[in-house]
């Protein structure tokens, strides 16, 4: 990867361009660090301020990794399922659903048609710190406290490449973290722009199983509040909830659970699956025993395993997925950087 920068570097023209202004999201390690509602909450912030942004993935994970061009959304409805999509890049299509979502290996062949034929104006390029092919006009790395500076070069550790490459970031975002904190991270990788991402979870939303109607499950009496305060439950209440099942089937499953439980949830077991996992009817009916087991009345997912369990039809459970909520301190430092490239 060193090599690669510095021939990059030492060969500008040899970069592929687009007419419209590129914005690299993007990590230094493997496994999560909250990448993904980064490139939502940008996305989204593009469309609130008149911009049509298109978000180019490779599409990993994808179970029909046709060749071209996949159209997840065209900014305006959904038009790919999970399998010629990837996880991640439907999530994101119904998430923002201003923004064109396009599929690709060949993500400058996506951002110029998302120009030619969907009118976008601004890319956000989806986990593409190491995508060096493509120049961009910012760079936003994600990361958690101290995973960077203390971290280590697979296969002795997690890191793609090695520490020094972080200081290419024009914007370092730092999960759960404060902007002190956050801020500090960043000088001493060197990168000049810093915030903290604080994420919470939102109001569980009914997927898939019996109908619930309109009631929804609580964590109890009280107002239900996000990690991040001062973020209500809007559901309807039960008065006794009864225990939930977290299933999750991301890098980190057991920091959705511990979120649930931190919101007031009562988590009666939780069930994880590796990262993308594609669920199959034998799991459903392995979540199912587990939910008899334990006594939980609901399925609470995240979002990206939700578009998942979608393709698999009738569920014997009701199962929600609980939408994540970011907050950035302070978010100046990353919007203000997103306006001055556009």
């Amino acid at each position: 990867m060193r090599v690669r920068r510095r021939w990059v570097e030492q060969h500008p023209e040899r970069r592929q361009h687009l007419s419209r202004p590129v914005i690299s999201v993007g990590n230094l390690s493997v496994g999560g660090t909250g990448k993904s509602p980064v490139v939502a909450s940008i996305a989204q912030w593009l469309v609130d301020h008149g911009q049509r942004p298109a978000i180019l993935s490779r599409g990993y994970g994808r179970a029909d990794a046709a060749d071209g061009i996949v159209v997840v959304s065209d900014g305006t409805r959904v038009l790919a399922g999970v399998d010629r999509s990837g996880d991640e890049p439907l999530m994101l299509a119904r998430q923002v659903p201003g923004a064109a979502v396009c599929v690709s290996p060949d993500r400058h062949l996506a951002g110029i048609f998302a120009e030619r034929q969907l009118g976008c104006t601004v890319h956000v390029l989806d986990d593409g710190f190491q995508h060096l092919q493509l120049a961009r006009d910012l760079d936003v790395l994600v990361t958690t406290m101290g995973e960077i500076p203390r971290g280590r070069v697979i296969p002795m550790g997690r890191l793609r490449e090695p520490i020094d490459a972080a200081a290419r970031a024009q914007v370092l975002v730092v999960s759960d973290a404060t902007a002190g904190a956050a801020s500090t991270e960043a000088w001493s990788l060197g990168i000049s722009q810093a915030c903290g991402a604080r994420r919470g979870l939102g109001g569980p939303v009914w997927v898939g199983g019996p109908d619930p109607g309109s009631r929804i499950p609580d964590p109890g009496s009280r107002p239900a509040l996000s990690a991040v305060e001062g973020i209500p439950d809007p559901g309807p209440r039960l008065p006794d909830p009864g225990k939930v099942l977290a299933v999750a089937g991301i890098a980190n499953p057991s920091r959705f659970v511990d979120a649930l439980g931190d919101a007031g949830w009562q988590v009666a077991d939780s069930v994880a699956f590796p990262d993308h996992h594609r669920y199959t009817r034998a799991d459903v009916d392995r979540i199912a025993k587990r939910m008899q087991q334990s006594g939980a009345v609901a399925v609470f997912t995240t979002d990206k395993d939700a578009v998942r369990f979608e393709a698999l039809g009738a569920l014997p459970f009701r199962l929600y997925r609980v939408p994540l909520v970011v907050t950035f301190e302070p978010a100046e430092a990353l919007f203000e950087s997103v306006q001055a490239i556009l």
